[in-house]
């Protein structure tokens, strides 16, 4: 599988690393990891067991420690007559072995398993639940016994055993392990809720315990550096977190709400970087189109989704490409999100009038090639980024609209001159997540009526598609919901003079039927069909980003010259 040269490369990068040769090979792309794995099973006449088709048993895994799976990179698998079967990184470490044998007094049969996928799994299995819940009837009892000030139990909170730090400590690992985007505390008239959003979908855990939520509210606001005192206004804050030695970025909003405060908090994970665009999920025919467009000179570019449809993963990705010594690029945000290097990022702060207007302003007589707007919100900051890109820059921004085709009318609905927007808006991208089905738990299945009208439609559209549907039926790996992860679907629109016409003369049916029959462009709803036809995602997620968008003819967007499904539209989707 290698040469002698990688071998001694390799012998030589272990000295220094003082990893395993296997895992050296793997690290530095001599071997694939596959073909390794397969390698030492046959050698040691073990199974090799992937993971993510495997049903594990969270309760077996659960007896053994967290704390020993964990050192020793190892998980049980199943339990039968014959003894436990073990689920290892590394199978030759018989050191480990010997350890485990004195855990569970049965004969052991070792499996070698990939370590990602073995990490991910034992993040799953050691998930907190049952210890949030019993946390937070220890501080409810606590609160009860002492019946002291509730902001004083906060502060005291510093003490490493106080159950309110463990508790958010415990409910901070839960969001980490399970790739939770926000985190909501919510008091109710009886109950308390936490809820975590995963892929998009928020999943619930109720604790009857309500009257933590106050010291749990006021230790938050603390680590954020808000004001304690003030319950009646809401308060936006930020905080920094280090779980599992990972960087995380917490910002914090908090609500009166009938029954107390309520408290979401965003969480950013700085570990893992600024995605490229290769990463962002764009497909190849798009990514080459939107490469092509943001190395103009000039014009603007705009992102356009709802909250949390990763367009800020978007414009970063492609400030990555474009960020070169030649080039002075500014940002304005609010907030910074990510620190780039060779960037001007500029944070917004309104209570000192440090505005989105006063900055875009100030950063035009900065001599800058490219700016970065954080959001288009009004037409004030809308014009000036307009005006920006009609005299030699190139400005990236982001407006909260449904589709590309709602976007150039809303800046002008904003009440900026049609004009304007019309020489200078050179491309649009909306985008959305969706989310794919588990590859655990995937299994061919059949449509029902309203999903077999949106097949039909699909298979007019991607004639070269053979349709693979599938969906989940739900495992411990996706915690029974048959979805794990997301994919971004993206709709491309490139202003073309046509368009540009429409605009100016402010001709909203002219401006739709150009860019329907537009060949290229193809709408989210078709982005995000394509998906379910290869089985990455399902029809029913496809009616989701559907019903989202604006209500277009989907006629219009079939392969020009075929006939039109006469009993779908959009609408009924």
């Amino acid at each position: 599988m290698i040469s002698e040269a990688q071998l001694e490369q390799a012998l030589k990068e272990q000295k220094l690393s003082g990893r395993k040769l296997g895992r050296t090979l793997v690290d530095l792309g001599y071997v694939d990891e596959n073909a390794m794995l397969t390698l030492l099973s046959t050698q040691l006449k073990i199974p090799f067991v992937e993971l993510k088709q495997f049903r594990f048993d969270r309760d077996l895994i659960q007896t053994l420690p967290e704390t020993q799976a964990r050192r020793y990179r190892v998980m049980p698998l199943k339990e039968s007559a014959e003894g436990i079967l073990l689920g290892m990184a590394d199978p030759t470490d018989i050191f480990s072995i010997d350890e485990l044998q004195k855990i569970f007094q049965k004969p052991l049969h070792p499996a070698v398993v990939r370590e990602s996928e073995l990490l991910d799994v034992l993040d799953i299995a050691y998930s907190h639940k049952e210890v949030i819940a019993s946390l937070a009837e220890e501080l409810d009892t606590e609160l009860e016994d002492t019946a002291v000030d509730l902001a004083d139990v906060a502060v005291d909170a510093g003490q490493e055993d106080a159950p309110v730090v463990k508790l958010l400590q415990h409910i901070f690992e839960d969001a980490i392990n399970t790739k939770a985007s926000d985190v909501h505390i919510e008091p109710d008239e009886t109950v308390l809720r936490i809820r975590l959003r995963i892929d998009g979908v928020l999943t619930e855990q109720v604790m009857n315990e309500r009257r933590i939520s106050a010291a749990l509210v006021v230790r938050l606001k603390l680590m954020s550096g808000l004001n304690i005192s003030e319950k009646r206004l809401p308060q936006d804050g930020r905080f920094n977190l280090k779980v599992k030695r990972r960087s995380i970025d917490v910002r914090l909003s908090t609500m009166p709400v009938q029954f107390g405060e309520s408290v979401v908090m965003r969480l950013i994970d700085h570990s893992d970087g600024v995605r490229s665009l290769d990463q962002v999920g764009m497909p190849a025919d798009v990514l080459k189109r939107f490469r092509s467009i943001i190395q103009r000179p000039n014009g603007l570019i705009l992102v356009t989704g709802p909250t949390g449809s990763g367009k800020t993963t978007t414009l970063y990705g492609a400030l990555g490409e474009l960020n070169t010594p030649d080039k002075k690029i500014i940002t304005v945000e609010d907030p910074v999100e990510f620190q780039l290097p060779r960037i001007s990022q500029v944070q917004l702060h309104e209570k000192i009038g440090l505005t989105f207007e006063r900055v875009l302003r100030a950063t035009l007589r900065q001599d800058p090639d490219i700016l970065l707007v954080g959001e288009i919100r009004d037409s004030s900051s809308a014009e000036i980024a307009l005006r920006a890109a009609m005299t030699g820059h190139l400005v990236l921004s982001t407006l909260h609209t449904n589709d590309a085709v709602s976007s150039a009318l809303r800046l002008i609905d904003m009440g900026v001159d049609s004009y304007l927007v019309a020489a200078s808006t050179k491309a649009i991208v909306a985008q959305r997540l969706v989310r794919r089905v588990c590859e655990s738990c995937s299994a061919d299945y059949s449509p029902n009526a309203n999903e077999r009208q949106l097949l039909a439609l699909g298979q007019r559209r991607f004639k070269s598609i053979v349709p693979t549907l599938k969906k989940g039926a739900g495992c411990p790996h996706c915690f029974n919901t048959g979805y794990r992860g997301r994919i971004g679907v993206f709709e491309l629109l490139e202003v073309s003079h046509a368009m540009a016409d429409a605009l100016r003369d402010n001709n909203v049916r002219a401006f739709n039927d150009v860019v329907h029959n537009d060949p290229t462009f193809k709408t989210l709803m078709f982005s995000a069909l394509e998906y379910a036809l290869q089985g990455i995602t399902t029809l029913e997620e496809v009616l989701r980003v559907s019903a989202q968008v604006e209500d277009e003819p989907p006629e219009a967007n079939l392969i020009p010259g075929e006939d039109v499904v006469p009993s779908v539209s959009a609408g009924d989707v």
